[in-house]
């Protein structure tokens, strides 16, 4: 099984002022399953090293049973990060510099989740950020289509497939996101 790990950052007001905060995403590539793995102001080696540990916990790690990781060079997957993977059974794959197609699916999400989300919004605090990332994730997965899975939903409720009943609305983020389903007669 193949995945791919990836950061993006995004601009938070925090009480000392306007701060970067990098987003850790992997993403399965098979079922485009997407895993927000943490979020920091300064991703060093001991926060990567934690990360790991995280990844590839034997209980509920989202790399169990995953073979490769694939990544960029960016400095942030330190050596010890590659090697607490390579530990745990996951092979980290170093993408060739400059060459951001190589990862298109999670570069692809990582362009979702901005332009539906987080560009969107102005975050005060780690707290809101959070949040505003979990209630995307699950509209990701199960009421956002994927053009990739031809068109369906990664974890679809049981309204999926409903042909009659009346039309519902689930609002997310106080209504940025919608999903229109119909209720069953049940």
């Amino acid at each position: 099984m193949l995945s791919a790990i990836d950061f993006t950052t995004i601009e938070v007001w925090t009480r000392g002022g306007l701060v970067t905060f990098y987003l850790l995403f992997v993403m399965e590539l098979k079922t485009r399953r997407v895993h927000f793995a943490g979020c920091t102001t300064s991703p060093n080696e001991l926060w990567m090293k934690q990360i790991a540990r995280n990844l590839t916990d034997c209980e509920d790690g989202f790399l169990n049973g995953q073979r490769y990781l694939i990544m960029d060079r960016d400095s942030k997957f330190c050596a010890s990060f590659r090697a607490f993977l390579k530990n745990e059974n996951t092979e980290p794959v170093r993408l060739p510099s400059r060459s951001p197609n190589l990862n298109a699916y999670l570069e692809r999400f990582m362009k979702s989740i901005k332009t539906e989300c987080l560009h969107r919004m102005i975050f005060f605090g780690e707290a809101s950020l959070r949040r505003t990332v979990l209630q995307y994730l699950a509209y990701y997965h199960g009421e956002r289509n994927h053009q990739g899975l031809d068109n369906k939903i990664i974890d679809p409720g049981r309204e999926i497939g409903q042909v009659a009943g009346k039309i519902e609305r689930r609002e997310r983020l106080d209504g940025m996101l919608n999903y229109y389903y119909y209720r069953s007669a049940a």
